[in-house]
């Protein structure tokens, strides 16, 4: 490296954005993801050593920390780093990593940690070219994904590596890297005075959503463009805050975790009867831009496995709602969705549903039985063969019931169905309960009477 280009790095580093200028250089400088780092914990301590052999995932949001932990295991180590983004490079350019690190560990006996940011945008092909090398440990590999490596990364190289999830920040967290950010006086802000005030430290830290990135892009903006007051002094109100950090941003990629895991909190919400939060999972979906469909799709079978029979209202009430929206669409359409959101949040529940599940078991274990005679179909084989002979007419008989068997003979007396007592199907629970115990009582006696007994 030359002078010029020094020159060039340093010049760079300081106009650098204040997000990257505080970048941690140490494990103790980083804040948060105490479950991974903390004292003590596996990761650490192999950092600490030297001993990263194994090959690591790195997964979590945004802001995290992935890329700044990479770097710091780049600084405590004596190993070669090499560092790829996923975007940005290909086979070609892993190619030469790999036979630069062929010829270092000829020559010189010395490791190779490969970073790769954004490990998920390689495609399978590209995955399966640093597959060999990972496995002969000629690579050792640390990825970086926001993606869950558990389907974005092929299953050969999750195998081969231990993942680490990384948690968003929690709003202290976030609040203690603003402050080390003001009183940095090398990379932020420690050489001017700026008061942060306190409601406008605890906007950006709540508006963060638990990316320190975005937090520190806030602080910087807000401080960049106000000017100074009389005495020198940067004064960021509440107000500038505001502005500077605009609104939440939602993570929420229709393809990642956070749509699974908001739609899960949806559905749990609107099961477990919670009208306020199953709103608020509904507001951050349609806010984030979720298919309204899916979430209808998703309302529509949560009424027939969650509500079922306590309420079969709200199967038509579901339907309704994805009937009215093909119509209308968005915006007005968000009502009917918001309906059918409350009605299931508020109806009565019953899983009953799940019996067809028992009835499957049943067959799988045990085999299907054959058809009652009296049950087949006698249009075609009445006469020959005497199907459908002694069947009752259950409209022929007061309250257009009347008992007989209707299990195969071997399954006489089991039951898959257990209603609830919840709403509606407390009234069905009533009814089965009597029709069941005449049922019992009508085929015993015909099993007494024919002697098979």
């Amino acid at each position: 490296m030359d002078l010029f280009d020094h020159a060039m790095q340093e010049r760079m580093q300081h106009e650098s954005p204040l997000a990257d200028r505080m970048r941690p250089q140490t494990l103790d400088e980083i804040v948060g993801q105490d479950h991974i780092i903390g004292e003590g914990r596996l990761l650490r301590r192999a950092i600490h050593a030297d001993r990263l052999f194994s090959s690591i995932i790195l997964y979590g949001p945004p802001g995290t920390g992935k890329t700044t932990l990479a770097r710091v295991i780049s600084n405590l180590t004596k190993a070669h780093f090499e560092s790829l983004s996923a975007v940005l490079a290909g086979v070609g350019d892993l190619r030469q990593v790999i036979a630069e690190a062929t010829e270092r560990r000829r020559l010189y006996q010395r490791r190779t940690i490969l970073f790769i940011d954004e490990v998920h945008r390689w495609n399978k092909s590209q995955q399966d070219a640093l597959l060999p090398h990972v496995e002969t440990g000629l690579l050792t590999l640390i990825g970086a994904t926001t993606q869950n490596p558990y389907f974005d990364v092929i299953k050969a190289l999750v195998s081969r590596s231990r993942i680490f999830e990384l948690k968003p920040l929690t709003e202290e967290g976030i609040q203690k890297i603003l402050k080390n950010a003001l009183a940095d006086p090398e990379n932020g802000y420690g050489k001017q005075e700026v008061i942060l005030a306190p409601e406008a430290m605890a906007h950006l830290s709540r508006m963060a959503g638990g990316d320190a990135r975005n937090a520190l892009n806030a602080l910087e903006l807000a401080v960049e463009t106000t000017q100074p007051d009389e005495t020198g002094k940067v004064f960021i109100s509440l107000d500038v805050a505001q502005e500077s950090i605009q609104k939440r941003a939602v993570l929420y990629d229709k393809n990642d975790d956070a749509h699974y895991d908001t739609i899960s909190a949806f559905i749990k919400s609107v099961r477990g009867s919670d009208p306020d939060a199953a709103l608020y999972w509904l507001a951050k979906m349609l806010y984030a831009g979720e298919d309204p469909r899916f979430i209808l799709r998703r309302l529509i079978i949560l009424a027939g496995e969650d509500i079922g029979l306590a309420d079969p209202m709200g199967l038509v009430v579901a339907n309704a709602a994805a009937q009215a929206y093909e119509y209308i669409g968005l915006p007005e359409g968000i009502f009917p969705i918001t309906e059918a959101t409350l009605y299931l949040a508020t109806a009565p529940k019953s899983n009953s549903a799940f019996a067809y599940h028992a009835a499957v078991r049943e067959i799988e274990e045990n085999g299907t039985g054959p058809v009652p005679v009296h049950l087949m179909d006698s249009s075609r084989d009445a006469k020959g063969l005497g199907h459908g002979e002694g069947y009752v007419y259950p409209h022929d008989h007061d309250g257009h019931w009347a008992p007989q068997q209707y299990l195969p003979t071997k399954m006489v007396g089991h039951t898959f169905y257990q209603p609830s007592d919840q709403g509606y199907e407390a009234e069905v629970a009533d009814r089965l309960s009597r029709w069941r115990e005449a049922q019992a009582k009508a085929l015993a006696d015909l099993k007494t009477e024919s002697g098979d007994v």
